[in-house]
């Protein structure tokens, strides 16, 4: 069976409106494929981990990539790693630029009640699997002009050579996503 694996962003989790708007959108329209959302952290080193480990659990089988914000950053990342193709929605192209700003301030995750602390060490093992996409053909960029967090500019340029829609206005959370959720999966899907 398929699966799709949707990476959610930076202190997000599969409580977010994208993810659930996927979920839903899956389940009503191609049940057959396996929705799989992990809550990630984040420390770079355990998401690294959480995520190989799943995809590894999920191979041979086909696998699709979504990835919002950070979680464009991971799903690049995967797709390099392991050739499958990537929806990027205003992916973080380099965190190890905004990372510092958060070490040592307590954050809070938006949807649930958990605390974490960053630390300099972090922001070495982010830089440890920052990737330059090799395979453009394995990318969709989907970045809005009106971003307030991430400077869409950055991926315009690091994602240069790979299908890409940029949208005039939005913001971070890509205003209107679900417009791209059928071509997202048929493009996913055609490799």
């Amino acid at each position: 069976m398929a699966a799709l694996l949707y990476i959610h962003g930076f202190l997000s989790s599969p409580l977010s409106f994208k993810a659930q708007q996927t979920r839903e959108w899956l389940a009503a329209n191609r049940p057959e494929i396996d929705y799989h959302c992990p809550q990630l952290s984040p420390y770079p080193a355990q998401t690294q981990q959480l995520l190989e480990q799943l995809v590894e659990s999920l191979l041979p089988e086909p696998i699709y990539l979504m990835g919002s914000s950070l979680g464009g950053f991971w799903a690049t990342w995967l797709a390099e790693k392991y050739n499958l193709r990537a929806l990027l929605i205003n992916p973080a192209v380099n965190p190890q630029e905004f990372m510092p700003k958060y070490v040592g301030v307590e954050l809070k995750s938006y949807h649930t009640d958990d605390i974490y602390h960053l630390h300099s060490h972090h922001i070495d093992e982010i830089k440890l699997i920052d990737v330059k996409p090799q395979r453009l053909d394995n990318y969709w960029l989907l970045v809005q002009t009106g971003d307030e967090t991430l400077d869409y500019r950055k991926a315009v340029e690091k994602y240069a050579g790979c299908e890409q829609t940029v949208e005039e206005g939005g913001d971070h959370a890509f205003q209107g996503f679900e417009r791209y959720l059928e071509s997202g999966l048929a493009f996913l899907r055609s490799h």
